[in-house]
């Protein structure tokens, strides 16, 4: 077996080829835009290498055929955690071979150790963590977008190498029609009608002042969490750049008290939907499909992100948020299901935020870690 690095048209293709191999009979499997992957890794185009650096590798075998994948990167903002240097690992994709799944994986740990790391976490992303983030070990069924989706065996694959779970990250579900326990409705409904409380979805035009008020709630709603560095300007608009083809402006909403940002929730149509078939590529026929199942819409939509300001988290401006976003659905009779995703297990305020909303359980994802003194 040979491993390559990443440098030229050929090993690019070989990159993103390998994973519609590997999943060629799931039909579970929506296979990632190119353009997408690719942008990942492109300095122009993700603001993470301005802090960061990141490479990549295909593994083939004594046939020169590609048998697998892997990313390694480093995020200076993010490396230290509590005096221990943690780099990145993820794009892992390999046939259910455990020897070649050690070479990638030794290929990661050995270029990270060089690099000053003592410890990998993975499968993540070169970026924020609302997409390409964790091993999914349970509910192997269709991905939403950015989701990551891996066949059952990935699991047994770290097992063997040493990895171990730091954290679980829960996905739930919501079936639109189905209406919301009666005291949820009730809790969200009289915050909505409270004095000074306001309540906007995005307008477009006003994008910039979006998405400062959109910096100032997460920045301040996650700030005590574990190892959390905060959102930048330009990470922001990376997301809203990236977004902004399948966005629906009327799903995503933010809550204000007297004037002052308080909450946000980014909901989007499961963009998935409207890739699924295209195989990763989008030409010119990739595109005139990718446009006509645009318009005709989807069913589907994922919630990306909510957060709420500390001094007022427990005043239910979520809840009212989501009354909001019923009325506008519901009518359209589009949407049959929501995906709430992805919730740390740490996070028992959310969780219990979707249970209140009548949500149920759909995906686990693992945050997996490997310490380099430990073999």
């Amino acid at each position: 077996m040979t491993i390559t690095e990443v440098n030229n048209k050929q090993t690019r293709n070989a990159f993103l080829d390998i994973a519609r191999q590997i999943y060629k009979d799931d039909p579970n499997w929506v296979c990632p835009l190119d353009n997408d992957v690719e942008a990942i890794f492109d300095p122009k185009k993700n603001s993470f290498h301005q802090h960061g650096k990141v490479t990549r590798w295909v593994l083939t075998d004594d046939n020169g055929k590609c048998i697998g994948r892997i990313a390694a990167f480093i995020n200076d903002k993010k490396a230290n955690h509590d005096g221990e240097l943690i780099g990145g690992m993820g794009f892992f994709e390999c046939i259910n071979d455990k020897n070649a799944a050690f070479l990638l994986f030794d290929t990661a740990k050995n270029w990270l150790k060089a690099n000053g790391m003592q410890a990998m976490e993975g499968p993540i992303n070169f970026g924020e963590n609302d997409t390409n983030w964790g091993l999914l070990i349970e509910g192997f069924v269709p991905p939403s977008y950015g989701m990551n989706y891996h066949l059952p065996y990935y699991k047994s694959l770290f097992d063997a190498y040493g990895f171990k779970t730091e954290y679980e990250q829960i996905t739930n579900k919501l079936i639109v029609y189905d209406e919301f326990p009666e005291r949820f409705t009730k809790i969200a409904n009289w915050v909505a009608k409270k004095p000074g409380y306001e309540f906007k979805h995005l307008e477009m035009d006003k994008i910039d002042q979006f998405a400062a008020d959109f910096m100032e709630i997460y920045n301040d709603a996650w700030r005590d969490f574990e190892n959390f560095v905060p959102i930048t300007r330009d990470a922001i608009m990376d997301s809203f750049r990236q977004m902004k083809q399948i966005a629906d402006p009327n799903l995503i909403w933010f809550a204000y008290i007297n004037g002052e940002p308080a909450a946000a929730v980014v909901i989007l149509p499961d963009a998935n939907q409207m890739i699924k078939g295209l195989n990763g590529k989008l030409d010119l026929i990739g595109k005139l499909k990718f446009v006509y199942k645009r318009w005709k819409g989807v069913d589907r939509m994922r919630a990306v992100v909510m957060g709420t300001k500390q001094k007022y988290q427990n005043h239910g401006l979520e809840s009212a948020i989501f009354i909001k976003l019923k009325q506008y659905v519901y009518p359209l009779n589009q949407y049959h299901e929501l995906e709430l995703s992805w919730v740390g297990d740490f996070n028992e305020k959310m969780l219990a935020m979707h249970h209140a909303m009548g949500g149920v359980f759909s995906k686990r994802h693992a945050t997996m870690k490997y310490k380099f003194n430990s073999k």
